[in-house]
């Protein structure tokens, strides 16, 4: 009896350890909405009407689940307030205006910033948001670690754009239906508005056609994180034991952060005649992992996806 016992438990490990070893790494989803603000170096003592929202990283249950990414959140300024100032040693910082209108804070500059902008914030460098419009301002912050040793150069000035400006582009292993704005890259880019940071690699908009899809896809040595800012449909977060993807039905405010090596993409649910679905996504190397391929440190093309051959440059 005792042996037939064992030999059931073996088979359930074997059947577990076979699952855990099929499946993509993990991901994590969140839903902006429903996202409780939690207090941050944004809303200290000195902020008035700021308040942050963690979906990833830093004030999120699931912090360690993230080696790169410092943070990612969602923060608010109601009218005539101001968040805190912040500045860090070792991470360099994004902003991008969801909705609304405000004051960007830079060391001793002030610089006006409305929907759709984004901008680099370096280490170093005293950074916070003021509102003074009569209309909430939403900003989604992104940090990212800078590991000991990296030389980083100083930004010789404010480096702040405005998603409008930035051209729709088709990447070829990403299909028809689905065009990009590249906003920002690493110092190194010549592709992207601006050339800018160091371990975020890839910053840049997704525009669906009705029923459009990016190609699922992945990533083996960098971070991702997507974020609907408009529309519904389907999100491609992992495969499942018998390697097909796994989709979860989406709408707008969805947000997953995508592990290293997770199969990613995007099915739209539009009809033809209604708005395009828009994403922001944002690519990250991980400290320590070496980037595969010629031009690893490229944009939304990834290495060694589905539709996405090794080297290939859009």
């Amino acid at each position: 009896m005792r042996s037939i016992l064992n030999i059931k438990r073996l088979a359930i490990l074997f059947a577990v350890s076979s699952c855990l070893f099929a499946a993509d790494p993990i991901f994590l989803r969140r839903q902006v909405p429903d996202v409780k603000p939690q207090p941050d170096d944004l809303t200290a003592a000195n902020s008035k009407a700021a308040s942050y929202k963690p979906l990833f990283s830093i004030g999120d249950q699931d912090v360690d689940q993230l080696k790169g990414v410092a943070r990612y959140g969602e923060l608010t300024v109601l009218p005539g307030g101001t968040s805190a100032m912040v500045s860090y040693p070792a991470e360099e910082q994004l902003y991008f205006v969801e909705e609304g209108s405000g004051t960007l804070l830079y060391g001793d500059e002030k610089a006006p910033i409305k929907a759709n902008d984004f901008m680099y914030l370096p280490v170093g460098v005293k950074h916070g948001v003021a509102n003074s419009s009569a209309a909430p301002v939403k900003v989604i912050v992104m940090g990212y670690k800078i590991p000991a040793g990296m030389k980083v150069q100083p930004t010789p000035k404010l480096m702040l754009a405005s998603a409008d400006d930035v051209q729709l582009q088709i990447l070829g292993s990403h299909g028809p239906t689905s065009q990009f704005k590249l906003m920002m890259g690493t110092t190194s880019s010549q592709r992207d508005k601006l050339a800018a940071a160091y371990l975020m690699n890839s910053l840049f908009i997704m525009d669906f056609a009705p029923g459009g899809t990016n190609i699922p896809h992945h990533h083996a040595a960098e971070e991702e994180i997507y974020l609907l800012l408009r529309g519904s449909g389907d999100m491609v977060a992992g495969l499942d034991a018998d390697r097909k993807e796994v989709r979860h039905p989406v709408t707008e405010g969805a947000a997953f952060f995508f592990k290293p090596g997770t199969q990613v993409g995007y099915y739209s649910h539009a009809k033809e005649g209604q708005p395009h679905d828009l994403m922001l996504a944002v690519r990250s190397q991980v400290p320590g992992m070496s980037m595969p391929g010629p031009g690893g440190r490229g944009g939304p093309e990834g290495r060694g996806g589905r539709g996405n051959p090794p080297g290939r440059q859009p």
